[in-house]
């Protein structure tokens, strides 16, 4: 135990650190690195150049949400991001196993990298990647290290605001990642775990408070390169489309005062943030959104009025959207004296100016915790039951089934498209207090190649949520209240808020099992649920200034945003000759405003010399045209 008392050792140079690693822990190294932001780059690499070049060395990865910045997938895309990429990745140094992964390469026999998450979509097809993926809730992530005896951590470390490059400061912060490393330091100092901490410091990170907060001396050996540091990874906002405000304004009405709450990253979370601060600050509007939606339709009992006693933030997660929910004054339920526990964080360059620019006392009532504390009730459970009152965790997902099951992590191939992450430890937390419930967001269709496709259909192959652990299930057209529910009464209302398009087929089906009455029809108030209508709807709201793209803030230029919109769009089309000349039609005869030969000039567009650029500006004119 004295040991653990003693200073680390200080290192500027990533290559003395690993050989000193080597020399303390022996060739066999199993080394943890942390989801997401808070892996130790330089370290790892380091570490992973010197078993290329050793290959009696043993280096397993055991990690999850390897960053990648996104490749340009189109010649308008390149147009779009080359220029803003290093505003968004700058020097970001890429994980070299990452690399080798990525050009299809096979990482030398004796290294191996294991996620149990996966950056969404990025590894499709990846014949290493898909093999060496380990499919487990977040929380079980620690006691897999334990299995797998890892004897080194490698974790991203914020110094002191006050901190001098070279020197050894009394604290450092575990910053966007206490997410499973806290867990690790506890038993360490308990004597229950072996294991060398490897820590690489970087001035860019927020200190963070709460169990992130942690002593210097809890590490062993500290990398510390500065003055200069490399670039955190900050992927920019994706636009907020027409239907996700739609379902963001369902799931807003679903929230109640004084309760708790947890949303995730993406264009849904931020909707929903966003519709809860419409609640707040614009009720008229939040209201008339609400009847345009509803109707005369029967729904869950909802809340509408503003927030008076304020949200509890409980969130594997901390996104801005809850940045912006606490600088709205709606997350201000304290909790042991804070405003929300969260797990782990990354984000785009406004989060962090958000942070940068929060009262700094504002920002100690944010507790950075192990996903043991946030995802789970065990440890301390009758405390965490009274604080966690009126609780509606909300995940998102990529289908659902008409028997309640919910798709999120995978396809019926058996490839994985990210993995199960935390959202299966929230739905189980939904239904072990009292009065919670777990909220499942998804939009009714998807566009591929510019087919639409139903995101609810009969039955799939791959399950990432049990139809047995069936609550709410939210798209753009509604809510549906699944809990407690028979099979023809969970059948009837999801055909309630699927596409419309796609309605009687579902329900055909739904007769042919014998699973809904052989004469029941679906109502008439809920056989227009299509795009066409939603605009109707919320189209003009929109046209007044509200549900607009980005609606809590944005790193892109006015004219970027509208372009981001307009890619979104256009690539969902790709591959689909008649959508693309749907959208080449709808071009033919405009005269571009203002704003829209802003975006020509921005995509070097506004001049095209050759027969290829002039349909990849019409083509975008047409994207620039529409309104969802």
């Amino acid at each position: 135990m004295d040991e653990l008392k003693c200073q680390p050792r200080l290192f500027s140079d990533p290559q003395a650190l690993a050989d000193a690693v080597i020399e303390r822990v022996g060739k066999r190294i199993v080394l943890g690195l942390p989801l997401g932001l808070g892996k130790a780059n330089e370290f790892a690499n380091a570490l992973f150049e010197r078993a290329c070049n050793d290959r009696s060395i043993s280096l397993t990865i055991f990690t999850a949400l390897t960053l990648e910045a996104p490749p340009a997938s189109s010649e308008l895309a390149k147009r779009f991001l080359n220029p803003l990429r290093d505003q968004f990745f700058g020097d970001y140094p890429r994980l070299a196993y990452a690399r080798t992964l990525s050009q299809g390469k096979p990482l030398p026999g004796n290294i191996r990298v294991q996620e149990f998450f996966l950056q969404p979509g990025k590894w499709l097809g990846n014949a290493q990647v898909q093999q060496n993926y380990v499919s487990l809730n977040y929380t079980y992530a620690l006691q897999f290290l334990l299995n797998a005896r890892v004897n080194v951590i490698g974790q991203l470390l914020a110094p002191p605001a006050n901190y001098e490059a070279g020197e050894l400061p009394a604290q450092v912060s575990l910053s966007s990642n206490p997410d499973i490393t806290a867990d690790l330091l506890d038993l360490r100092r308990d004597g229950k775990l072996e294991c060398l901490m490897v820590g690489e410091i970087n001035r860019h990170l927020p200190f963070m408070h709460g169990a992130a907060e942690r002593s210097t001396d809890e590490f062993d050996l500290l990398l510390d390169t500065g003055p200069v540091y490399f670039s955190l990874f900050k992927p920019p906002q994706q636009p907020v489309s027409l239907m996700d405000h739609a379902i963001g304004l369902h799931v807003a009405r679903l929230i109640p005062d004084g309760g708790t709450l947890q949303i995730g990253i993406g264009s849904i979370g931020d909707a929903i943030a966003s519709g809860l601060i419409l609640r707040q600050q614009h009720n008229d509007i939040f209201r008339e959104c609400v009847r345009n939606l509803l109707g005369n339709r029967k729904t869950l009992p909802g809340y509408e009025e503003p927030f008076r006693d304020g949200l509890y933030g409980l969130s594997e997660m901390l996104v801005e959207g809850f940045l912006a929910l606490i600088n709205a004054s709606i997350v201000k339920r304290e909790v042991d004296g804070y405003l929300m526990h969260a797990g782990f964080f990354m984000g785009s360059p406004h989060f962090y100016q958000m942070l940068e620019q929060m009262d700094p006392a504002i920002r100690r009532r944010i507790a950075m915790m192990p996903v043991s504390f946030v995802n789970e009730l065990y440890g301390d459970e009758p405390q965490k039951r009274r604080a966690r009152v009126k609780a509606r965790f909300v995940n998102s997902a990529i289908m659902a089934t008409l028997n309640g099951a919910v798709v999120s992590d995978g396809l019926d191939n058996g490839q994985v498209i990210s993995g199960v992450g935390g959202q299966h430890n929230f739905v189980a937390q939904a239904h072990a207090l009292a009065d919670a419930r777990s909220i499942i967001t998804l939009r009714a269709t998807r566009t591929h190649k510019g087919k639409v496709h139903s995101n609810i259909c009969w039955s799939y192959a791959n399950i990432t949520i049990p139809r047995h652990m069936r609550d709410i299930v939210v798209t753009e057209y509604g809510a549906a209240d699944l809990r407690g529910k028979c099979d023809a009464e969970v059948i009837a209302a999801l055909l309630n808020i699927a596409d419309s398009r796609f309605q009687m087929a579902l329900l055909q089906q739904a007769k042919r099992a014998k699973k809904i009455p052989a004469d029941y029809e679906i109502p008439p108030l809920y056989r227009h649920n299509t795009p066409a209508h939603l605009l109707t709807l919320l189209g003009p709201i929109r046209a007044r200034g509200y549900l607009n793209h980005f609606p809590i803030g944005s790193d892109f230029t006015p004219t970027e945003q509208r372009l981001a919109a307009a890619l979104k769009i256009l690539n969902k089309q790709q591959g689909s000759r008649k959508a693309l000349w749907r959208l080449f039609k709808k071009s033919w005869g405009q005269t571009p405003d203002e704003a829209v030969r802003a975006c020509l000039k921005r995509m070097d567009l506004d001049a095209p010399g050759s027969l290829k650029l002039k349909l990849y500006r019409r083509l975008l004119i047409g994207a620039l045209c529409e309104h969802y």
